[in-house]
């Protein structure tokens, strides 16, 4: 079993930076994939970036702007999200797929998802 907790999301101008967290616990291991995905209201659930060891993949509309990285030792994952965007505005979400050998786009791949946490981008 795997729970998930997103947090660091807010309300920002446009062009400025925020950092997501995503504190993981339960069957967790260095070794998973993980992945960020965001749902805007009234648009698809989309995959925003994902991460496992020796391979990162990025959405093509956040490549540039957003780095996706794992603290192992705090069990963590973050979004760093630059110079960010109006079309960006979402809740965010964090997920892990328990066995895989690359990174899944698809949100129906991953195994356990975490509640959100809402990103609003002004401009």
């Amino acid at each position: 079993q795997v729970q998930l907790v997103e947090s660091g999301g807010g309300s920002v101008q446009a062009g400025g930076s925020l950092r997501l967290s995503c504190a993981a616990s339960g069957r967790t291991f260095y070794t998973n994939t993980m992945g960020w995905f965001r749902q805007a209201p009234g648009k698809e659930r989309e995959f925003v970036a994902g991460i496992r060891p020796g391979t990162t993949d990025y959405a093509d509309s956040v490549k540039g702007r957003f780095t996706i990285s794992r603290d192992n030792a705090k069990n963590t994952m973050y979004l760093q999200m630059n110079n960010l965007k109006p079309e960006d505005m979402a809740v965010y979400y964090c997920a892990v797929v328990l066995s895989s050998w690359r990174v899944p786009r698809g949100w129906s791949e991953y195994d356990y998802w975490g509640q959100g946490t809402q990103v609003t981008v002004s401009s």
